[in-house]
């Protein structure tokens, strides 16, 4: 697992290619109550940089179509 700082320097697949590893672990049920927790805060924390990659994406994409 990664640092948390090293999130912001994430790109969306990596992060989502952890967030798929995190729902497998938990799918498996291979987490105690302690590792959950931190799996958990991780997945949100993924999950909010995807959505941050995405609207930004997003506002970029409608520039674009802007433009015209």
């Amino acid at each position: 697992m990664e640092k948390n700082s090293d999130i912001k320097k994430m790109s969306y697949q990596e992060a989502v290619e952890e967030v798929n590893a995190i729902l497998d672990r938990l799918n498996n049920e291979e987490l105690d109550i302690d590792q959950l927790s931190k799996e958990v805060k991780r997945a949100t924390e993924l999950i909010n940089l995807c959505k941050g990659k995405l609207r930004k994406a997003q506002e970029e994409v409608e520039k674009v179509f802007d433009k015209k």
